[in-house]
């Protein structure tokens, strides 16, 4: 007898929480993640789990901190993911923020700085790991160390010459002066995420969520021309060039994912219809017909791309089109969006996931075949696909259990 969407998504559901409790996890606490020595977390691991380059990026340390911690939050608490998570807590509060406040951006195993940049993203994760951390473990100082840490962002997001990090800007302004759509991006995620931390303040975040979502929505958010850009002038104008052009389908994915969870939140279902309309260009612009999975960029007009991984597979790209697609159908029940659930799920386990050695493999070729053994790196580690996993699984269970959907930040 022919399966209903509803039995399958209970199957699917204990499907991903097994792939995420006995492949993924179990990788990661038997490789060299956990630096027990110097504290924090080492991501460039081997296939098997084994340290290639003991230098730590921050922004992994505040991701895997969010890992553990809602890990925790989610199924209970274990000795393991406590152990895990107090080790990241201490590194990134002792070794990872500079004299001035700003975040560096590598450091040594044992924490000395290597790198800083103007960029915001260390202090993003910064804050969902913190947030998650308080949450998960009642933690009130991690809470209140998260949300300082935001409202610095906010001022610099809508007050950048009140930066204390002043180096060479990335382009002159005065000469074309451009924005990108990742920074309203990781304010919406930590503002959502700080307001289910800390309920007791959700005026106050919602009305910074509100501000991010606009922003996206005026500036990146182009339907005359069916996408979402990844780079506009300051009053969201086109920029006829490469990167003007450049349209990033995993971001656009994981943008439509939270806006979705807006709109459910706030209960707009404008924002709702904006969010699948973005998801569907994502999808239609990004999905390879000749060897199936979604490239890694796409130009707006189908001219040449200047990044030249731009027709690679990567992991976390299928993470959030996952996401993206199983919370569209949960929201809508339109059946085009659990054929594309479908699809993703055969392309992302077929091709990603290392049977013999466990967890995923980051990077493929566009024909799918595997470009880079290594499970971690400066770039890769426990956050994009755990998050996958979990949310899937609740989304999944939803589905399941024709129950309505939830915020998922």
């Amino acid at each position: 007898m022919k399966q209903t969407i509803q039995q399958k998504a209970a199957e699917l559901a204990a499907f991903y929480r097994r792939h995420l409790l006995e492949n993924v996890m179990p990788f990661w606490l038997d490789s060299d993640l956990l630096d027990e020595q110097h504290g924090g977390y080492i991501t460039s691991v081997d296939r098997q789990g084994k340290s290639y380059n003991d230098d730590k990026s921050v922004w992994f340390q505040g991701r895997c901190l969010w890992t553990f911690s809602a890990l925790t939050r989610r199924y209970g608490k274990q000795s393991a993911w406590e152990h895990a998570a107090r080790l990241g807590k201490q590194f990134l509060n002792e070794k990872c923020v500079d004299r001035d406040g700003r975040m560096f951006f590598t450091v040594t195993r044992d924490g000395k700085p290597l790198r800083k940049r103007r960029y915001l993203f260390s202090e993003s994760f910064y804050v969902a790991g913190m947030a998650e951390y308080g949450s998960a473990f009642g933690d009130c100082e991690a809470l209140a160390q998260a949300e300082d840490c935001f409202d610095r962002m906010t001022q610099w997001y809508y007050h950048p010459e009140t930066d204390p990090f002043k180096i060479t800007p990335k382009s002159y302004a005065e000469t074309r002066e451009e924005r990108s759509a990742s920074v309203p991006m990781v304010m919406l995620s930590i503002g959502q995420q700080l307001r289910r931390c800390m309920p007791e303040k959700a005026e106050k975040f919602s009305a910074a969520v509100h501000g991010f979502v606009q922003d996206m929505l005026r500036l990146h958010y182009r339907p005359e021309l069916r996408c979402n850009l990844e780079t506009v002038r300051p009053d969201g104008s086109h920029v006829d060039n490469p990167a003007g052009r450049t349209i990033n389908p995993g971001h656009t994915c994981e943008n439509a994912w939270f806006l979705m969870s807006e709109a459910v939140y706030t209960k707009d279902q404008q924002l709702l219809d904006d969010a699948l309309q973005m998801f569907d260009w994502a999808f239609e612009r990004g999905w390879d017909e000749q060897h199936g999975g979604i490239l890694y960029f796409v130009d707006l007009d189908g001219r040449p791309c200047e990044q030249l991984e731009w027709d690679m597979k990567l992991w976390w790209v299928h993470n959030e089109a996952l996401i993206a697609s199983l919370m569209a159908y949960a929201l809508t029940k339109n059946e085009k969006y659990w054929k594309r659930f479908e699809l993703l799920h055969e392309y992302a386990f077929s091709h990603f996931a290392d049977q013999e050695h466990g967890e995923w493999y980051g990077y493929l070729h566009r024909d799918g075949t595997v470009s880079h053994t290594q499970k971690g790196s400066m770039w890769k580690g426990p956050y994009h696909l755990p998050r996958c996993l979990m949310l899937c699984e609740e989304l999944l269970s939803k589905i399941a259990a024709d129950a309505p959907v939830e915020p998922l930040l």
